[in-house]
């Protein structure tokens, strides 16, 4: 099982939650309005008059067979907006009870 932690721009929240359901990660958590900066070429999303965007966040639980093509699927929506942003990072956890 593979945890997915998903920021993205809130202008992709949609698109990314139709992600997880098409490659059946049914179960997830949301955050939806977060401030942050990307690491590279991001500008800051602050909610602010200077910095008006916001992000939102998903953290979902999948099997390891769903993660790489939910992965490759959210690396295609980012590199087709690039100006808006999104990350998603992964690591191994233990099974639910």
């Amino acid at each position: 099982m593979k945890a997915i932690f998903i920021s993205c721009n809130q202008a992709l929240y949609d698109e990314v939650q139709q992600h997880l359901e098409k490659f059946g990660a049914r179960g997830y958590t949301a955050w939806e309005e977060l401030m942050g900066c990307g690491t590279a070429t991001g500008e800051p999303h602050h909610g602010s008059t200077t910095w008006p965007t916001l992000n939102s966040a998903i953290l979902s639980f999948v099997e390891d067979e769903q993660c790489d093509p939910l992965l490759s699927a959210l690396k295609q929506l980012d590199e087709a907006n690039p100006q808006l942003g999104l990350r998603a990072f992964w690591w191994v956890v233990g099974g639910t009870f």
